[in-house]
């Protein structure tokens, strides 16, 4: 197995851990911010597997599909413990965890065309910004400007980039719903 996959592979191992100790850690600043650097070495894992696959000309399918997965459900278990322990909106998880469930179904129908739909910009600057969101809500610093501690204003940040994303995306790539099916 490739080098770029096994990061993956860390990246979905990382994922529970992760989710344990920020379920665990609410009242330790220590459990906190271990909880931070587990989840930071499995988001860098992301960066690093697209990277080292491009770079190494080691791109597959089932590459494509372990990364996808992974960013997923790394993202989508923090949100969720997050939510759990009241950091972060049950409606901010709501939109994140919908615009990347959508971006795949618009890819899994691309796909019945043998079409892809590449990352944008958009989406490398929404997982990014996700990440360092999340972050800073594991870590919950106690940082206030005006209304909101620092990782709800990124957090903010994040849904709206997120959104964006998605609307990129679909605008992109609307032509892969109307193109004619014939059944067998």
């Amino acid at each position: 197995m490739s080098i770029p996959n096994l990061l993956a592979i860390a990246r979905l191992i990382l994922t529970p851990v992760a989710m344990a100790l920020i379920l665990t850690g609410t009242d330790s600043q220590g459990t906190r911010i271990a909880a931070t650097v587990v989840f930071v070495i499995a988001a860098l894992t992301d960066f690093a597997d697209g990277y080292l696959a491009r770079r190494w000309q080691l791109t597959s399918t089932l590459g494509a599909f372990l990364d996808t997965v992974a960013d997923k459900i790394l993202v989508t278990g923090a949100l969720i413990a997050l939510v759990e322990v009241g950091t972060v909106s049950s409606w901010v998880a709501f939109i994140i965890i919908a615009r990347e469930i959508a971006i795949m179904g618009l890819r899994s129908v691309a796909a019945l065309d043998s079409s892809t739909v590449p990352a944008s910009m958009w989406g490398k600057s929404k997982a990014a910004l996700q990440f360092t969101a999340i972050a800073l809500a594991i870590l919950r610093l106690d940082i206030v400007i005006g209304p909101w501690r620092l990782d709800e204003w990124f957090m903010a940040a994040a849904v709206i980039v997120t959104v964006v994303s998605a609307g990129d995306y679909f605008s992109r790539f609307r032509s892969v719903f109307t193109t004619s099916r014939t059944k067998d």
